[in-house]
């Protein structure tokens, strides 16, 4: 009876944290919306203008990671640290979702 008690909490331990992930998840259709902020700089599509590199097609975890780490300083570039300062995590999942969901 124990044993089995264990194994049931255990279940449902794993069972919410995939619910947790899975939410965290983002949203392609709203990161979509999200965009016109980016579009200056990285074109309407993420293709890239001028100096600015492409980022469509860019994986979610690379674009998450560069995001974070404008935001937080650790990529020093101050436009994209402005540009990144109000967005939220939420945010940054949906704007990874869209991009990753373009072609290169």
């Amino acid at each position: 009876m124990h044993r089995t008690k264990i194994i049931f909490s255990a279940a449902l331990i794993a069972l919410a944290g995939i619910a947790t992930a899975a939410q965290a998840a983002g949203n392609a259709a709203a990161g979509k919306q999200k965009a016109a902020r980016c579009a200056g700089c990285h074109g309407q599509s993420g293709q890239g203008v001028a100096k600015n590199p492409p980022i469509a097609g860019m994986a979610e975890a690379d674009f998450v990671k560069a995001i974070n780490d404008y935001k937080s300083g650790a990529r020093n570039n101050a436009p994209m640290k402005g540009m990144t300062a109000s967005l939220k995590p939420q945010d940054i999942e949906d704007l990874a979702a869209y991009y990753a969901s373009l072609k290169k």
